[in-house]
């Protein structure tokens, strides 16, 4: 669908400053960095099943979710798919292509209608010229995602499952609530895990009480004994 521009005065920018602020991209700029920031916006709806970007496409833009969800997807050898991530309203993607305009290394499709902010590489990098401590936020950013994908290796090696699908469901708690739209599959992509096993894990916290299932969706009834598990080792 086509771009909207966020025309002055309209309330779609102290939305995206507010998201902005709040995410540790941009947190801690002040509040005239994020504003111009938040002035090179324009907005983008997706209806559910639209596809944002392939992998492979140039990547130029950054995206902040404003409302609905997105799957970060990409295909495997035997013609499968695998979910990347889930992102919902409050988080951005496509951090590194906005500096680098590389072609895109998986696809974003939106799980169900969804509205989002944009902020074109070319807009971004105009401002990056005037404002370069907003460039030094950014590479401490990349480096917190360094440490993200280590940290993710270290628990698929050193810890079990049951930890690391505790600490899967509540990352995505924090997200989303405690309704957690995912299937069991995803989840075992995420955790590095054979859906059957993820299967067996969830049926024991089912029976537990401390989880209930449903077709697509898993309900989280008690997060302190989640966080037990999550912090077990």
């Amino acid at each position: 669908m086509a771009d909207e521009p966020a025309a002055k005065g309209a309330p779609k920018r102290p939305e995206f400053a507010a998201l902005l602020a709040m995410n540790p991209l941009f947190a801690g700029l002040g509040e005239a960095a994020i504003r111009s920031i938040a002035d090179l916006c324009v907005r983008r709806h997706l209806d559910g099943g639209e596809v944002l970007f392939q992998k492979g496409d140039k990547g130029d833009a950054l995206y902040g979710v404003r409302r609905g969800r997105v799957r970060i997807e990409t295909g495997t050898a035997a013609g499968g798919r695998l979910t990347l991530n889930v992102l919902g309203a409050g988080d951005l993607f496509g951090e590194i292509a906005l500096f680098d305009g590389q072609p895109r290394t998986a696809d974003a499709i939106a799980a169900e209608a969804s509205e989002l902010f944009m902020v074109r590489r070319s807009d971004f990098l105009g401002y990056l010229e005037r404002e370069p401590r907003v460039t030094v936020r950014l590479l401490e950013l990349l480096c917190q995602r360094i440490r993200w994908v280590s940290d993710r290796m270290e628990e698929a090696v050193l810890l079990p499952l049951q930890a690391r699908l505790a600490r899967r469901l509540c990352a995505l708690a924090d997200d989303f609530g405690s309704e957690v739209h995912i299937s069991q599959e995803e989840l075992g992509v995420f955790v590095g895990a054979a859906r059957e096993s993820v299967n067996r894990q969830l049926q024991e916290w089912r029976r537990a009480g401390i989880i209930e299932l449903r077709r697509g969706r898993i309900s989280l009834l008690d997060m302190d004994r989640l966080n037990a598990a999550a912090n077990a080792e």
